[in-house]
């Protein structure tokens, strides 16, 4: 799948807010979890471009993480860094199995219908617990109804996608 380019990074997680009065972090997970964050060693802060040095990262229990950062030294850093994406490049991610794949990969990919009607764009992919969603922005959107679609990452909603295009039943797109 390369519905983002190949060479670009990977989004894991995203700073919410300042945690306590240490200069620790709250973490929103957008990737495989507290886990997954803690196998890297640095993390690319993408809207200041420096690099962040992660000294402890655990689980918040509410889906979350909190994180401290050697480059953060206090609450008022922390603030500092509210909104701020946490990158890494895609060669530092683990490789896929079959049958695998990254959100990121879907992200912009052109969505068109089992009989080639076009639909729109997949602007997010989320997971609330039973399965992957995804979000399909329509193009064009419509005056009146919903801008965008939900629709479960299923064989019966969505029967293929590759590296060009998602396709979705019908049904699905309305």
């Amino acid at each position: 799948m390369t519905g983002k380019a190949l060479d670009e990074p990977i989004t894991l997680a995203a700073v919410t807010g300042a945690h306590g009065v240490a200069g620790e972090v709250r973490l929103k997970l957008l990737g495989d979890g507290v886990e997954a964050l803690k196998a890297h060693k640095t993390f690319n802060a993408a809207e200041g471009g420096g690099t962040l040095t992660p000294t402890k990262i655990r689980s918040d229990n509410k889906g979350g993480a909190i994180a401290r950062f050697a480059e953060v030294p206090d609450r008022t850093a922390a603030e500092g860094l509210r909104g701020t994406l946490l990158t890494v490049p895609r060669d530092a991610l683990p490789p896929l199995g079959d049958d695998e794949f990254y959100h990121a990969d879907l992200i912009g990919l052109p969505v068109v219908t089992t009989d080639g009607t076009a639909i729109g764009r997949v602007v997010e992919v989320a997971n609330f617990g039973a399965t992957d969603i995804v979000e399909i922005e329509r193009e064009p959107a419509p005056e009146k109804g919903m801008k965008t679609l939900m629709v479960p990452l299923i064989p019966t909603a969505v029967p293929e996608w590759d590296e060009n295009r998602l396709v979705i039943a019908p049904e699905f797109a309305d």
